[in-house]
C-alpha cells in the first residue's frame, strides 16, 4: 500500500505544503469561493461608482448653466415643471 504513494508525497515538506494549499484554498475563512464573490462585488461597486460620478458631473454642469443663464433656467422650468407665460397654452404629449 505504501509503495503506491508517489515519492514526492512521502517527503514531509511537500506533504505539508500540499496540505496547507488545500486548507487555504477550501477550508480557510478567506477561501477561493469567498474571494471570487468579493471580486465580483467589487467590480459591481466600481461600475456603480463610475455611473454616479458621471451623474454628479452632469448635474453640476446643469446647475452651473441654470445659475448663470436666465434663458436656460426658463427652458428648464418650462420642460420639467410645465410652467408657462400669461398668454400661452401648454400641450403635454405622453406616449404609452
Amino acid at each position: 500500500m505504501i509503495d503506491k504513494i508517489p515519492k514526492w508525497l512521502k517527503n514531509k515538506y511537500a506533504f505539508s505544503i500540499l496540505f496547507f494549499l488545500i486548507y487555504v484554498s477550501f477550508f480557510d475563512q478567506n477561501n477561493i469561493i469567498i474571494q471570487y464573490s468579493y471580486h465580483s462585488q467589487l467590480s459591481s461597486l466600481e461600475s456603480e461608482k463610475y455611473y454616479y460620478n458621471q451623474a454628479i458631473k452632469k448635474t453640476s454642469k446643469e446647475l452651473t448653466d441654470l445659475t448663470k443663464d436666465p434663458s436656460s433656467l426658463e427652458k428648464f422650468a418650462r420642460e420639467n415643471y410645465f410652467m408657462k407665460k400669461e398668454n400661452e397654452e401648454v400641450f403635454v404629449f405622453t406616449t404609452e
